[in-house]
């Protein structure tokens, strides 16, 4: 069994798109390419990459969502895909694109979350209550529907619903995207608070370079679907400036644009028409 949280092994996945008449012809094109790191027990790891860097094909190959096409991954000693659903019951994850029942309200979508889950309903929406009070949500929206809410209100149930089941690892894909400063910050705050209190081990993707040298411990960098850096926030920033030869580079952006040729955008979603 892997001492890892988690553990990447030469993960690939490949994106297939068709094209021509009724489909005849196909376009490969490969999401991730060789990828591998691994996570240490309770740290915080950060992926950095611009829109179709492979970020989020990756959390969601860790999540059980897509298998990859070669190599391996290990989440808490299990391999995937033959131990899915047990890898299911460690992890907890928040997307940037995360699906509700929007006309019910935030209540009823964590019970639904506690009953699929086998959790009291009692307890959980205690719990559930005291995670959003911790996030800063108004507990007078509790009762009203989510699609009355705004994007930074829904996102941190997205984040409640994650940690009912008290999970040892939480893969969050761009957790605070869209969110105004203040429930960014608010989020921010609770995942250091909970990293003290339980050692939760997380992987975070995101585009925020302050929030990745706030939240993460050691950061790899994605481009094209393969991981060109890894190392601390200072230690990327070195290997950046000696790579081009710069007296110095003082922001992680700019090594990040040094290292991996691009710039950061917002998304990470597959071109459209692409299925797995």
């Amino acid at each position: 069994m892997s001492s890892y949280a988690i553990q990447v092994h030469n993960v690939s996945k490949v994106f297939r798109k068709r094209t021509g008449w009724l489909g005849s012809k196909t376009i490969r094109r490969w999401a991730l390419r060789n990828v591998n790191f691994h996570v240490e027990d309770g740290e915080a790891y950060g992926l950095l990459g611009p829109n179709g860097s492979g970020k989020s094909s990756l959390i969601r190959v860790l999540s059980t969502l897509l298998t990859p096409d070669e190599g391996w991954a290990e989440i808490m000693g299990m391999r995937l895909p033959d131990q899915e659903r047990d890898v299911r019951r460690v992890i907890g994850r928040v997307s940037v694109d995360a699906a509700y029942y929007k006309k019910l309200s935030a209540r009823e979508n964590l019970m639904f979350t506690a009953r699929v889950y086998g959790l009291d309903p009692a307890v959980a929406e205690r719990q559930s209550r005291a995670i959003l009070e911790q996030l800063g949500f108004d507990p007078k929206r509790f009762g009203d529907p989510l699609e009355d809410m705004s994007r930074g209100m829904q996102q941190k149930i997205a984040i409640t619903r994650a940690l009912l089941v008290d999970p040892p690892l939480l893969l969050l894909d761009e957790p605070t995207t869209g969110l105004d400063p203040k429930s960014k910050r608010d989020v921010m705050i609770f995942i250091e608070d909970l990293r003290r209190r339980k050692n939760t081990t997380i992987l975070l993707t995101t585009h925020d370079m302050n929030e990745a040298e706030r939240l993460c411990e050691r950061l790899g960098m994605l481009a094209h679907g393969k991981l060109v850096a890894e190392g601390t926030a200072d230690e990327l920033k070195r290997v950046a400036a000696l790579r081009d030869g710069f007296p110095s580079i003082s922001t992680l952006e700019d090594a990040f644009l040094a290292l991996a040729g691009e710039k950061l955008v917002d998304s990470d979603a597959a071109p459209a028409g692409e299925v797995a």
